[in-house]
């Protein structure tokens, strides 16, 4: 058997051992209101399995945030809460649970916006994310090492001030922070967002590496549906609060209103932005 068609194999195999995979996150229907009045999140349901990169999706303002929010309990400091439905890890009720009781558990959030501490140097920022570990100094130097080994820039840059790194920089620092925690599962925000096409490559790589050398999954929110969709094993669509389309990855790419609304695409081609417009009005999950 040649080597192209024994690729078809290896690809089901793989998407059959994910489908088996134990669940690792469950999101079940919540509901999220801001100061008791605005409705964000209306019944969203989602599983992040064990081992898996799975990428939400939709345009600004479509609910992707506030989901990752909701699941590391940050709605709190912005006044939003969690009304009706429940948010499970490894099986557990955690929506009580506060976020630092969370990243105990392995559950770490990279902001959107990296939101490094731009006064430390690059390492002091990474050594932050080591902070409520137990397991001794030299387990924290043996994870410093393997951040570096993946970021090979931020070891150039280990002693430069955060602020004055590039943006790229910035978001390989925030990704190594939380890495440095020793994560089960990292919920990465908008990774691409203000990046050269380059960088985003470069990132998305990475956490492709993490995820099968490493072992930690992620559940990413990202507006670049085309090259989420390339990374990711399985996908959420969020419109307006609420999940409009699921499936793989594979799947998604070659839905035919996922190339005509996301992905800019459809049978006959590449459409134009004033044709893109005029079709969202047509969206049948919206009517």
């Amino acid at each position: 058997m040649s080597a192209a068609s024994a690729q078809p194999d290896s690809a089901a195999v793989a998407r059959a051992s994910r489908a088996e995979a134990e669940t690792l996150l469950e999101v079940n229907n919540i509901e999220v209101i801001y100061n008791h009045v605005i409705l964000v999140l209306k019944g969203v349901s989602l599983k992040v399995p064990r081992g898996g990169i799975t990428a939400l999706l939709g345009g600004n303002g479509a609910g992707k945030t506030t989901t990752l929010k909701a699941v590391s309990n940050l709605l709190h400091s912005e006044r939003g809460a969690v009304t009706k439905g429940s948010i499970l890890y490894r099986g557990d009720r955690v929506q009580d649970l506060s976020p630092a009781d969370l990243v105990k558990r392995g559950v770490v959030q990279v902001m959107e916006g990296r939101h490094c501490f731009e006064h430390l140097t690059i390492e002091e920022n990474l050594l932050t994310g080591a902070y409520t570990r137990r397991d001794g100094r030299g387990a924290i130097a043996a994870d410093l090492e393997k951040v570096y080994a993946y970021f090979p820039r931020l070891r150039e840059r280990r002693g430069s001030q955060a602020g004055y790194t590039s943006g790229g920089e910035q978001q390989m620092c925030a990704i190594g922070r939380a890495l440095m925690a020793a994560p089960e599962m990292i919920l990465l925000d908008e990774p691409s967002m203000g990046l050269a096409p380059q960088l985003v490559e470069e990132i998305f790589t990475i956490v492709r590496d993490l995820n099968a050398q490493e072992g930690v999954s992620f559940l990413l929110a990202e507006q670049n549906t085309n090259v989420a969709l390339r990374f990711a094993h399985e996908g959420y669509i969020l419109e307006s609060g609420r999940v409009v389309m699921e499936g793989s990855a594979a799947a998604l790419r070659e839905n035919p209103d996922v190339k005509e609304f996301y992905l800019g695409m459809s049978d006959e081609g590449r459409r134009s932005f004033r044709d893109t417009r005029s079709y969202r009005r047509r969206k049948r999950w919206l009517s």
